[in-house]
């Protein structure tokens, strides 16, 4: 008889706690996360860190209402979890002013000058791009679950203590 299995999809307001395998290894080693309660519990646009490899990162923001610009000076990526989430985009009327050196997103003090370059809808499962030196708003009209690819900088919040199941 094969086991029997069943797909659960989470959500931001639909998720159940983790919990922890037993494995043959060190147990600090490993960090267990939930990426949905991660979300649900922090604020909106706050960027916390869930997964790290040196410096690059995977973070987790709660999407809710518009957030503020952000900008960076090399790629990201964005990834749609849960509910939809619009990524508004605008090219940098002066794009030197980001510090080539500096990692990780940098927010911004208000809408950033320059042209208005489009916007991308992201539905469950969907990836943006969100390129270097390009501001981007994203914009969701119910709480939402955003899972980054990107570099340690400022933006990022590491919060493993809260995060991490003992």
């Amino acid at each position: 008889m094969s086991p029997k299995y069943s797909t659960y999809f989470a959500s931001i307001d639909s998720y159940q706690k983790g919990g922890v395998q037993i494995i043959d290894d060190n147990i600090k080693n490993f960090v267990f996360s939930n990426i949905y309660e991660v979300a649900a519990t922090h604020k909106p646009y706050e960027r916390i860190v869930v997964g790290k490899n040196l410096d690059y990162t995977l973070e987790v923001a709660r999407a809710e209402g518009a957030s503020p610009w952000y900008a960076c000076a090399h790629d990201e990526f964005v990834v749609a979890m849960d509910y939809n989430v619009e990524v508004h985009f605008v090219e940098l009327a002066e794009p030197g002013s980001l510090d080539d050196d500096r990692d990780g997103a940098v927010r911004l003090a208000g809408q950033p000058p320059g042209k208005k370059i489009g916007k991308v809808i992201l539905q469950r499962g969907h990836m943006a791009l969100l390129p270097e030196k390009t501001a981007y708003q994203f914009q969701s009209a119910r709480p939402a679950t955003l899972l980054f690819q990107t570099i340690l900088g400022q933006e990022s919040v590491e919060r493993w203590n809260d995060i991490c199941l003992k």
